[in-house]
């Protein structure tokens, strides 16, 4: 069964590749252009540190 959700954003996520004829670049391009206009709507996190094991810090 497909969710209706998941199915709605593939169908966006189709129209606006095919917007920009499948080239990443102009479609990263879009995308940045679009969250730029959203202000401080967008949450931007602090990088997470990685925590490493004993093991790995003795390899």
């Amino acid at each position: 069964m497909m969710d209706p959700y998941v199915k709605e954003v593939r169908r966006f996520r189709m129209e606006h590749t095919q917007q920009f004829n499948s080239d990443l670049h102009l479609i990263c391009e879009d995308l940045r252009r679009f969250e730029s206009s959203l202000g401080d709507r967008v949450v931007t996190l602090e990088p997470r540190k990685i925590q490493t094991t004993e093991r790995l810090r003795n390899l």
